[in-house]
Formats: C-alpha cells, structure tokens, sequence
C-alpha cells in the first residue's frame, strides 16, 4: 500500500532556476533561506547559484547588509551620484563599493537610476572632456591675454606649443603678432 501523499501545488511543480536563486540571493537572503524555501540540498542551492554566476557574500557581508539596511540604501544613492554625474562605468562602481558589476547594477536601479548603454557612456565622457578643455582654452587665453608667451604656457601646462595654440584658437582668442628674431628689413638696406 502506497502512502497518500499531499496534492501539489502549481508553486511547488516549478523547477527552481539558477536565476531566481541568483536574485533572490542578491537582494539579500543566505543560502540557507533558500535551502529552507527552495527545498532543495544545502549543495545544490550553492551549485546552482555557482552555475549563475552568483559572486558570494561572506557571512559578515550579509549580516551587515541586513543589520543596516540605510548603509545599503545610501552606498545605492553615492553609486547613483558618480553614475549619473560623473559618468562612471559599472565596473567603477563595483571599485567604489558595490564589489561587482552585478551588484553596481542592481544598487543603481534600487537607487532609481537607469544603466546606459556603453555607448551613451562614451558619449556622456567625450561631453565632460569636452567642457573641461574649453574651460582650460578659456584660462589660458586669459592667461595669454595678460601677457604669457604661448612657449611658457606650453611648459607650464605640459602641453606641446602646437596644442596650446589649438586651445587658443578654440577659444577665439586674439593673436598677437609674432616676433622677428633677425634684422629689421629696413637694416638690410642701410647697410
């Protein structure tokens, strides 16, 4: 005789996918949770979350994201900031505290921000390059204009001559002009 067993339900029927344990995971249950509502093995929730791709917290790590959930909330709204401000890349923001990119991802839409596309990225950077050498065009044209030779402004800012001029032309600056280093033309002819 066969014991009865209890009627499933369609929940229980559905596999349990590397994915859903992956994001479950990373919104800040422990293994063990899972184990416990996946009814699967200890080894098995760890394989499949292996198998995603999962990057694993240490015990610390998620006992302080679960003793301080404003600590979290505030790493999301700094990550948002140097995102969306400064043009940071995922992978800066794993560098600045997220630890991975997958973690930067989910801590900057958790903060309400949309990821870019690396594209967009290129071109927010090639913007923000942009202002910063008008914004040095226009110093040195000031620079020049109060009586700096284009050779000193060169050595002081590191740059080649050629590139100096290219900034002051950039910045519409007016040239003066440029000095004779031999003899006056009417000299030649007095001789």
């Amino acid at each position: 005789m066969n014991p009865q067993r209890p009627p499933t339900t369609a929940a229980e029927n559905r596999p349990v996918t590397p994915e859903a344990l992956r994001q479950q995971y990373e919104s800040g249950a422990t293994v063990d949770e899972l184990v416990a509502v996946s009814g699967l093995s200890y080894g098995t929730v760890l394989n499949r979350l292996h198998d995603a791709g999962t990057v694993m917290r240490t015990s610390w790590q998620s006992r302080r994201m679960r003793q301080d959930p404003q600590a979290r909330q505030r790493l999301a709204a700094h990550l948002r900031a140097l995102y969306e401000q400064h043009g940071a890349t995922l992978t800066e923001l794993a560098a600045a505290g997220a630890g991975t990119r997958r973690a930067a991802r989910r801590l900057l839409t958790e903060a309400g921000g949309a990821v870019r596309t690396p594209q967009q990225t290129l071109r927010m950077r090639a913007a923000a390059r942009a202002a910063e050498r008008q914004k040095l065009a226009v110093s040195l044209r000031a620079r020049y204009e109060a009586g700096a030779s284009v050779p000193e402004l060169a050595e002081d800012c590191n740059y080649s001559v050629a590139t100096v001029y290219r900034l002051l032309h950039q910045a519409k600056t007016l040239m003066r002009p440029q000095h004779r280093h031999g003899p006056t033309p009417g000299d030649e002819e007095r001789s």
